[in-house]
């Protein structure tokens, strides 16, 4: 008989990415016994996703960047390589003007959360994250990719991107216990944006975007 093994569902490596402020609204910390839990209001949830879901959509990880600009000082870079690099960070320019996306194919909004023992958020998380993707697809430059059955032979555009792969479970044992993160994708662009709630600070923060491997 094999013996039990619990792997935490979608493992993160260590986080070095930089981080940055989006606001200090829409989060507070009440006291629990010896605890604190973390309050995220929905309009957190809403603003994160639609912020995330911009930054996936017109922008890439600094770091990723300049790994790309690096071929082309490579010696051994081939002249396609270079190339190619060069139409990476042309595009890159031109996208995060926030007119035109990274890709055409705006595709699915995916979002995979993960809820520490302490934070509360009052239920409704995904009605809360849907209205942010909402809110990009319609605000933005962004084409909306999702059909949804009207029957069983017809189908229609939602005219939203709607609806979206949201899944949040818990959150592995962290030293707080009051931390909420989100991994929000977008099928067809290859490149995946991080969001996470810090009780530490009391704000919201978000980062931008890194390809996917």
């Amino acid at each position: 008989m094999p013996d039990f093994i619990y792997s935490d569902p979608f493992p993160t490596g260590a986080d070095t990415t930089p981080y940055k402020l989006l606001t200090k609204d829409y989060v507070s910390t009440i006291p629990f016994g010896d605890k604190e839990i973390l309050k995220v209001e929905p309009e957190a949830l809403t603003l994160l996703a639609k912020r995330a879901m911009e930054d996936v959509s017109f922008f890439l990880r600094p770091g990723h960047l300049e790994k790309v600009r690096k071929i082309l000082d490579d010696p051994e870079a081939t002249d396609n390589d270079k190339f190619v690099a060069t139409a990476l960070l042309k595009n890159a320019v031109i996208a995060a003007d926030m007119q035109l996306p990274s890709c055409q194919d705006t595709g699915t909004g995916i979002v995979i959360g993960k809820k520490g023992e302490y934070v509360i958020t009052g239920g409704g998380d995904s009605e809360a994250i849907s209205k942010g993707i909402f809110q990009t697809y319609v605000e933005r430059n962004l084409r909306y990719s999702q059909v949804v059955p009207l029957t069983m032979y017809e189908e229609k555009n939602s005219g939203s991107n709607l609806p979206a792969q949201i899944d949040v479970c818990e959150a592995a044992i962290v030293t707080s216990g009051v931390e909420d993160g989100f991994t929000v994708m977008v099928t067809g662009v290859a490149v995946a944006v991080g969001t996470v709630v810090h009780v530490a600070d009391d704000v919201i923060t978000t980062v931008t975007t890194s390809p996917l491997p």
